[in-house]
Order: structure tokens, then sequence, then C-alpha cells
């Protein structure tokens, strides 16, 4: 504890005045050694981690377990603890410590009974997200036996529209086929009107077609009725159909075309009757005449009988009478030529009609199937809608019960956020009591450039002390297990880790002085988490989105009559030499070799005040506003910084980078005052020669980066080891990191971690380095508040 004051200038009485109220390093030395004489509970007892004070918890609260067993805390209750103030008399420690110890205690019961209550809500969490996953389960099956359902029902459609298709289409192909018949029919009666006139003798023949006709009628009217009765079926399959689907509307007006044709067919029908029946008149016509005939024949007979005496004087007229017989039965031979075609052409009409019956009585087979297939079908039906119901039914109940443990699920989360909140915010209070410095672990993602391994590297358990909290590096077959205040996986993005730091980075606007820095090898992902790409709104670093965060929240605490004026600067130390990265007179692309001092005559000495404050002199002062002019200020601090390739990284950092923004708050109500600071650096990254390949100026600058990271292990170690003398001295990093490492200011370090296989060993190093970090102690933060106008000048906290 002394090496606190190595570094620093002798007190003057004013300002023993103003920090009357902590006590003097003698006084915290007694106070030490009378809390280890005190009672049991004091003796050896030091400061440690938090991962130890969570394993020892069990000890501690079980002696007071008689006194308060299974006590609950409410909010109003942690946050009268959290601001609780020591009662006793100014100069009496000993009521002081024993107040801290059993302050201490009661802190211990809280904690543990948060990490009760955190437990009892995972567990309700997993048993909710495993009932609403079996739920959505049951529903996805519900949905698809529906689905099958479904399906079936549309083949069955779909079969029915096949079939109807067909039929329409053999009705079209019956109907054309009658047409064809009723025009061949028409040229036949052609025919025989012609034939008629000379048709006498063949009356029998007529009537047996007449008969023939008559039949044939008769199968028309019965093919009417069907035909009727079909239409009835039709119109009633209509609308049926109708009311399911839509698409069959185009079937009825099929239909009504084919009944438009079948009147058409029944008026030719009727024509061929009437035809008929002028047949039958002509032929009774033609029984007259033939009746005239068989006269003429025996008046002939009886004047033969007459004048056979006289027949050898007639023989010139019988041998014309031959030669007209002749004649006449050459006519007669003509006719019957013309009788037989007439004969087949009847035959090939009865062949025809009888083929339009077998079509028929096979139509009305098809029709009593697929009468049947309908009734089955809506059998069918009926069973999908009842079942479609209970379904229905099913699937609104259970998506009552989802629905519910949904809101459930969501009134648990919010519980398990305000616990986790409360749970950083006395995490957060631990730690300022115990002063230690806070750090936080990422790993990167691989990238395509790292080299191929059979298993990875690093690991991350899952036990509810180490989520979220834990890390594993594996080498060689050997896990190390390392625990930090918070563990981000290659999954975070910058959003994520923000949101841990933003906190910490509010502070600074309540006058604390707050310094985060990077650490890591090269290439680990140090420039990317504190800087970014401020280009891509998602990939903005730590150092973009603390800034917007500052001046968002001090523009809102304008309402509350507050006021401040911001002020910025950044460097780089680069080869153990500080250059301003803010210059004006620095010029894009110089020589890095070179001294800036050399080029604008400055001189860039790190000092320190009286008040423990740190200023470097001559170095360039911003006042900032606005977000845009830091952000222009950032791109040209980027340009400016020294960056060169290596083997191990492309865009190397080969300096450190020091951003400093000083806050000065004055509230016009109050009359109070706060001074803060806010410190982001992003350190050079630690390489081994053999890998990184340097050499010339890059091996200088190496050296240069090596070393002062090694000066920074030294201090950590004395630190850790609480050593009389702490070496800040040794490196411009330690000395100007002096307040943030040994000071009274809230400091938290990322170690930023490769999972490249070929990188573990410098990875295992850089984890052991944050976990000495992580338990040295370093103080208690001290807000800067006054009620006089404070020193204007920029420090670094």
């Amino acid at each position: 504890m002394a090496s606190r004051n190595q570094n620093r200038p002798p007190r003057s009485p004013s300002t023993r005045k103003e920090l009357g109220d902590e006590n003097p390093l003698d006084k915290r030395r007694r106070l030490g050694a009378i809390g280890r004489a005190v009672g049991p509970t004091g003796s050896g007892r030091t400061r440690q981690p938090f991962a130890v004070v969570n394993n020892s918890q069990d000890v501690t609260t079980a002696a007071n377990a008689e006194e308060c067993p299974n006590h609950e805390f409410t909010k109003e209750e942690v946050e009268a603890i959290l601001n609780e103030k020591p009662k006793a008399k100014k100069f009496d420690l000993k009521a002081k410590y024993e107040h801290a110890v059993e302050h201490n205690k009661r802190l211990k019961l809280c904690l543990k009974w948060f990490q009760q209550c955190d437990g009892n809500h995972v567990l309700d969490k997993e048993k909710l997200k495993n009932s609403l996953e079996s739920a959505e389960k049951k529903c996805t099956d519900i949905e698809l036996e529906k689905k099958n359902k479904e399906e079936e029902l549309n083949a069955v459609i779909s079969e029915l529209r096949d079939n109807n298709a067909s039929l329409q289409e053999k009705f079209s192909k019956e109907v054309s086929e009658k047409l064809d018949a009723i025009d061949r029919h028409r040229s036949e009666n052609e025919a025989r009107v012609t034939a008629e006139k000379s048709v006498a003798s063949l009356a029998e023949e007529l009537e047996k077609a007449q008969q023939d006709i008559a039949a044939a009628n008769e199968r028309a009217a019965s093919l009417d009725n069907t035909h009727k009765r079909l239409q009835e079926y039709i119109l009633s399959l209509q609308q049926y159909n109708s009311k399911l689907i839509t698409d069959l509307e185009t079937v009825r007006e099929s239909l009504k075309r084919v009944e438009k044709e079948k009147l058409t067919i029944v008026e030719n029908l009727s024509t061929l009757r009437g035809h008929c029946s002028s047949l039958q008149e002509q032929l009774t016509l033609s029984r007259a005449s033939q009746d005239d005939a068989v006269n003429q024949k025996e008046t002939l007979v009886n004047e033969v009988k007459c004048l056979r005496g006289e027949l050898q004087q007639v023989r010139d007229d019988r041998d014309r009478q031959v030669s007209q017989v002749h004649a006449l039965s050459a006519e007669v031979v003509k006719y019957k030529e013309s009788t037989g075609k007439s004969f087949a052409e009847l035959d090939n009409l009865t062949m025809k009609s009888k083929s339009l019956e077998e079509t028929c009585s096979s139509q009305r087979e098809q029709i009593r199937i697929l009468e049947l297939q309908l009734a089955a079908a809506n059998e069918k039906l009926k069973m999908v809608d009842l079942s479609a119901s209970e379904i229905r039914m099913e699937y609104l109940e259970q998506k009552r019960i989802i629905q519910e443990r949904q809101d459930r699920l969501a009134d648990m989360e919010h519980k398990l956020i305000e616990g986790e909140n409360l749970r950083k915010k006395l995490h957060n209070t631990i730690l300022e009591l115990k002063g230690n410095i806070r750090v936080f672990c990422r790993v990167r993602p691989l990238l395509p450039d790292d080299s191929a391994a059979e298993g990875a590297i690093v690991s991350y358990p899952t036990s509810m002390e180490s989520l979220g909290r834990g890390i594993d590096l594996i080498q060689s077959g050997q896990k190390y297990p390392f625990t930090f205040d918070k563990v981000f996986n290659h999954e975070a993005s910058q959003q994520d880790v923000f949101v841990e730091i933003s906190q910490l980075v509010q502070s600074a606007l309540d006058g604390y002085k707050v310094c985060i820095f990077a650490y890591g090898q090269t290439g680990s992902g140090k420039t990317y988490t504190m800087m970014g790409r401020p280009e891509a709104p998602e990939q903005k670093g730590l150092i973009p989105r603390s800034l917007e965060q500052i001046f968002q929240s001090s523009q809102s605490l304008q309402a509350q009559g507050w006021k401040y004026k911001m002020q910025a600067s950044m460097l780089e130390i680069y080869n153990e030499t500080i250059r301003d990265l803010l210059s004006t007179n620095r010029s894009i692309g110089s020589d890095p070799i070179r001294p800036e001092s050399a080029v604008s005559g400055k001189q860039y000495t790190i000092k320190h005040d009286a008040n423990g404050n740190t200023y470097v002199s001559d170095l360039t002062i911003v006042d900032v506003s606005s977000i845009t002019e830091i952000s222009s200020l950032l791109r040209q601090a980027a340009q400016s910084r020294s960056v060169g390739r290596t083997q191990m990284n492309e865009q190397s950092s080969r300096s450190h980078m020091v951003f400093t923004l000083r806050i000065s708050g004055i509230n016009e109500g109050t009359e109070q005052q706060v001074q803060g600071v806010l410190n982001l650096i992003d350190l050079a990254g630690s390489e081994r020669l053999s890998r990184s390949g340097a050499t010339g100026d890059r091996l200088k600058e190496t050296q240069a980066i090596n070393k002062s990271l090694s000066c920074l292990s030294d201090v950590i170690f004395a630190l850790a080891k609480k050593e009389d003398h702490v070496p800040f001295r040794n490196s411009k990093l330690t000395y100007l990191l002096q307040p943030c490492l040994g000071g009274d200011s809230k400091t938290l370090m990322f170690v930023n971690v490769s999972p490249d296989p070929s990188s573990v060993g410098e990875s295992l190093c850089s984890l052991r380095f944050a976990a000495r970090v992580n338990a040295c102690e370093i103080g208690v933060p001290r807000r800067q508040m006054t009620l006089r106008p404070a020193d204007s000048r920029l420090s670094y906290g």
C-alpha cells in the first residue's frame, strides 16, 4: 500500500483539509492490523477476487443461518443495504470497521439469496421452454395430419374431375357420331325419295323398314329418357360441386352446351318422324297403284284367253312385248341393285344404333360407379369436417395454453432481467468496495487465414457458477480453466459488448475517473473491439459507442440543470516516444522513426499534480460539443496512427493509442461541479519475433512494444504482491496509466484471445496475465465533486 504514495508529491495542509474524509496511510495500516486482530472473523482476512468470495459464501452464511434462516430480500431492503452509510463518529475506526463487517455479511446474504432466485428462475424458464416445445410439436403434428387429410380429399376431387372430364369427352364424341348419322340419314332419305317413284313391288321390305324405324324411335325415346335422368343427375352433381369447388363452373357450362346439342338432336328426330309419315303415305299410294296394276293384269289375262286364237297373228306384237319385257327386267335388276344398297346402309344404321346402346349402357354403369364414389366422398367429407372441427377446437385450446405460457415466460424473463440488473449492481458495488480491476475476456471468431486444427482450443463451461464468466483453454490435451467478470464468445456482437460497459462509461459523467484498455497478442481483435469500423453502424467499437452515449446522456441531463464542457485529446506511444495524433503540424505518411518533437519543437512530458491528476505538456486539447466533431477527430487520429504489416497481421498497430475525454459538469440549481475523465486505450499487441518475422524498423517496434508490456506486467505483479515499490516509471505506458492502476479510478481491462491453434501459447499467457490483473486491488473509486470551480486542465485520471 505504501507504493501508492511513492510517485505522488507531498500533500499540503490545504489538501489534507479538503480530503479530510480519507484516512492517512498509517491509519489505514493500523486499521488493517486492528481488523486482523479483532475476533475470529477478522483473523487472516485479505481481499480476494469475486470468484473466491462466491466460493466462500457458504462458509460465511452458515454462521449466520441461525439469525436469519431463509430470509427473502425486497428491492427496498437491497437499496437500503447499498445506500447505507456508517453512523459512527469520525475517528471511531473500530465502530466503522465493525459496521463494514456487518454490512459485508448482509451483502453476502443478499447475494446468496439472489443466486438462489436466479437458479430458480432458470429452472422455471427451462420447464416453460420444454412445455412450450412439446405443445408446438403437438400442434405441428396436428397440422401435418390435417394437411395429409386435405391432400387425400384433393386427390379424390381431382379423380372425380378427371372422370367427369372423360365422360364429357365421350358424350361429345357420341353426339358428334349421332350428328354424322343424322346427316347420312338425310342423304338416304333424299335417295329414297327419288327411288320411291319406281318402287312398287317392295312393299313388304318397306314395312320391315318401317318396323325397324319404329324400333329405332323407341330406342331413341329410351335414350331421351336416360339423357334426361343423366341431365338431372349432372345438375344435382353440379349443385353439390358448386358448394365445394368453384372450378366446376366450367363443367356446368359444358353440360349446358350438351343440353343444347341434345335439344337439336330431339328436333332432328322429330323431323325424321315427319319423313317416316310421308313415306307411309307414299307406300299407301304405291299399294293403290299396285291394285290397279293387278286389275289390269286380270283384264289382260281375259283378253289373252280371248285372243289365243289370234296368237299367231300377233307374233310380231309378242316379239315387241318380249323386247319390252327384257327392258323391264333390266330395269328391275337395276332397282334390285339400288334396294340392296339401301339395305346395306340400313344394316350399318342398325349396327351404329346397337353401338350407341352399348355406349349408353357403359355410361349408365360409369354413372352408377360415380354415384357410389360421390357418396363415399361425401361420407369422407363429413368425417373430415368433424375431425377438422375437433382439430380446430384442440388447436384453439393449445393456442390459448401456449399464449398463457408465453405470457408467464415473458413475466419470468422480465423478473430475470430485473434480477440480473440488480445482481450486476451488487457485483459492481462489491468490486468497488474491494477495489479490484474488472476484467472482461473476448474471443474473436476464426478467420479464413487461421491454421486448421483437429479440434477447438477454446471452450466455455455451462455450469451455473461459470456460465458467461468462465473460459477453458486446451493446450496439448490439458485444460486450463479461467474465470473473469464477463466472457464474450466469438458470436458476441459489438452491441453486446458495449451493453456490459455502458454503466461504467456513465460513471464518467457522474464525476468518476474511468479507464478501459484492451490487452492481447497481435491479431486478437483489440483495435476492432476499441475502434471497430465506424463507417458501419453495427460494427462500431467501444470508443465511438461510448462517446455517443456520453453526448446523449449529457443532453438528457440538461433538463435537470446540468451543463457539460468536454475536451478531447489523443496520443500514441511509439518506441517509447509520445506523439500527438491531433497535432495540425503532423503530416500523414511522415517518417515514423524521426521523433515528432524534433519536427515541431514540442516536448511531451507526463506530469502528475497534487490532486492525483495526470496530464501531458504541449499536447493538443480540442473542445468538443457534438459527436460529429469527435468522429472527425477519430478519423484524423486513425490516419495518423502508426500501422505496419507483419507475417501475423496484415494491419498491425505498432503503438499504444490513448484517447482521453475530460468532462466538466456544472449544475446551476445546486451549484455542484463534477470532474470526470474517460480514458480509452488500445494497446499494441505482443508478438514473438520467430512468428512475426520482423526486421529493421519493425524489429525495433516489436522490441519497444514487448518492453512496455513487460513493464506493465511488472507493475501488475508488484500490485498483486502488495509490494512497497511499484515500478511505474520503468515505461511511459505504465507511468501514464499510474492513476488507473494505482489510484482511485474505475478500471476495466479487455483481454482479447485468438482461437487460432497456432497461437495457443500466447493466448494462455494473456489469460494468465488477465487473471493476475483481476486479483489486483487498486483502491476504492472516489467521485470528484466540489462546490468551487476546478482547474480546467485536461488530465488522464
